[in-house]
């Protein structure tokens, strides 16, 4: 997992050969004017969801406690405030998968530590990052970038 602000993207450009186009096109839209929704910039290879959601409580969120077998998120807070809860993969017991849905795979487990994003803030979650996004107490507007492996 990797957290940085959406000015220092460059740094990460090179872990992967679609984060260039990936940022780029975060930094190019104006995130903030465009509807909610998904849209595709190379199909199922590279695509981002824009919503506008009020934040769930810990425990909810928890409840859809994910990772992703076959895409790496670029998560990117465009305003409110984001507590993500997050735990290693490999630190999760396999008889603790309570769902495997497409490309999701659920863990009833608990995270080991949470942390915040706020404006221009993202995480990079990589198959090995357990994550239980969208906890907060208000709207969070956010971008979900879906990069195929």
């Amino acid at each position: 997992m990797i957290i940085d602000n959406l000015t220092a993207a460059e740094k990460y450009y090179s872990l992967h050969p679609i984060f260039v186009r990936a940022f780029e096109r975060l930094k190019s839209i104006d995130l903030q004017n465009i509807k909610e929704g998904r849209y595709e910039l190379d199909g199922d290879r590279l695509y981002f969801i824009l919503t506008n959601n009020e934040g769930k409580g810990k425990e909810e969120s928890i409840s859809r406690f994910e990772c992703h077998n076959e895409y790496i998120d670029i998560q990117l807070c465009l305003k409110g405030r984001e507590t993500i809860g997050w735990k290693s993969r490999k630190t999760c017991h396999m008889n603790k998968i309570s769902e495997v849905q497409g490309d999701n795979v659920f863990y009833n487990e608990h995270p080991d530590f949470y942390f915040q994003l706020t404006d221009n803030q993202f995480a990079i979650f990589f198959p090995d990052d357990v994550h239980a996004p969208m906890i907060g107490e208000s709207k969070i507007k956010k971008v979900v970038m879906k990069i195929k492996i």
